[in-house]
């Protein structure tokens, strides 16, 4: 543009040389018709390139340096130039209702879709994602969480009824066979203690202090002075022991009265356990009790901190983006494609983010020009304007030359006819 301008500037001032030298040489061959006509048409063709020169340099500067009134406009009425440009641009080209008008013919989802497609495959959006994640949990302070969660988990366990619990797990018990496997396991555990030697002392040992601590009268206080005499712990612990070992096994044959009756009993404890108002209550209270003396802080956010560690470190894996967070963001444009209701909405949605935008900034459109014009000292600002349309303007001066040539050329014709 700098050249055009340049080149342009150069053939006006050519011109400007032609008619004055065409004027000074036609000045000697007046006496001849050609050169009459000639001498008029260099003369007009001087004063209207003089004159074109004149008002296109009194644009931009003084004329000659020379400070001529009404000349030098454009830098004299800069402020208004700028006022007057951002003016245009605010109400007259660039208007809110222009821009609105415009962007409402964009389909922007449907555009921003295949770009979307492409950009999640790259480089640059799985290290963005990956670094934006990692950001989000970094930035989530466990000290200040843990106290929280502290309470919520509280206040859930405040709210857990120890009758629902004791109903479901009796209900379990009962449905699983827990209470026959329960009396099974006690058998066989009940079975090899009383195998056991030093078990058979300890039964022989606690029958005999039975006896002996029995307080009664007549006939059964002579009769257990008597038995004490033909017998002692060892054979108590053999009989009792022996005893255990030929009961044990009837008890665990699933058809014994004994079994069944235990059974039973255990089984109507079961079913109405719920029912057990001061148990409940006691477990009730026992358990606000433990809740009230369990501090969980200091472990909910040495447990966050190690979750946070761990997140950091999955999230980092070079296969995460591509296993996980890609596969979710090219489903939901998938589905987002199919599903014409959706995109509707994700264009209302930006149409109207964007009308805001536009409503809120639009003013801003002017402050950014002016922030750049104001930028510009003002002969920059004016030999950016002549690079631009000084083309347009140096041909001013060409045709005024030009012009007034041919004009001076007609007068001089019209001279010699009248």
């Amino acid at each position: 543009m700098a050249k055009q301008s340049t080149r342009s500037k150069y053939l006006a001032t050519i011109s400007l040389i032609i008619m004055g030298s065409g004027f000074l040489v036609s000045i000697p061959v007046q006496d001849h018709i050609i050169g009459r006509l000639l001498h008029g048409g260099f003369e007009a063709g001087l004063v209207g390139g003089l004159a074109d020169w004149f008002a296109v340099t009194a644009l931009f500067r003084h004329p000659l340096g020379v400070p001529i009134p009404h000349t030098a406009l454009l830098p004299k009425n800069r402020d208004k130039m700028v006022s007057a440009l951002i003016h245009m641009l605010e109400n007259n080209w660039l208007t809110k209702e222009s821009i609105r008008e415009k962007l409402n013919e964009v389909e922007i989802t449907k555009k921003l879709i295949p770009i979307i497609e492409t950009e999640i495959r790259s480089e640059p959006i799985k290290k963005g994602a990956v670094s934006i994640m990692e950001q989000i949990i970094r930035s989530l302070d466990a000290e200040k969480i843990s106290p929280f969660l502290e309470k919520e988990l509280k206040d859930y366990l405040y709210r857990i009824d120890a009758g629902k619990i004791l109903h479901s797990g009796a209900s379990q018990v009962i449905a699983k066979r827990y209470d026959e496997k329960t009396i099974d396991y006690l058998l066989a555990e009940l079975e090899k203690w009383a195998a056991k030697e030093d078990a058979k002392e300890k039964m022989g040992s606690i029958a005999m202090e039975l006896l002996e601590n029995t307080k009664s009268d007549g006939f059964m206080q002579f009769a257990l002075q008597s038995l004490k005499q033909f017998i002692n712990k060892e054979k108590l612990g053999q009989i009792l022991q022996s005893f255990l070992m030929k009961r044990i096994p009837l008890l665990r044959e699933p058809d014994n009265e004994y079994r069944q009756i235990v059974l039973t009993r255990i089984r109507t404890e079961l079913a109405d356990i719920d029912n057990r108002k001061e148990l409940v209550k006691e477990i009730n209270d026992w358990k606000e009790q433990i809740i009230d003396d369990w501090r969980l802080s200091g472990q909910i956010t040495e447990l966050l901190l190690q979750a946070q560690q761990r997140a950091v470190k999955f999230i980092n894996e070079e296969t995460f983006y591509h296993q996980y967070i890609f596969p979710l963001m090219k489903r939901f444009i998938d589905d987002l494609k199919t599903d014409p209701a959706k995109i509707n909405a994700i264009e209302n949605w930006l149409q109207k983010q964007i009308a805001e935008l536009i409503e809120s900034n639009h003013s801003k459109i002017g402050k950014l020009v002016k922030e750049n014009l104001d930028k510009l000292d003002t002969e920059s600002l004016i030999h950016m304007m002549e690079n631009n349309v000084g083309k347009d303007l140096q041909w001013i001066r060409v045709n005024g030359a030009v012009c007034g040539f041919m004009i001076g050329v007609v007068l001089a014709v019209l001279k010699m006819v009248l």
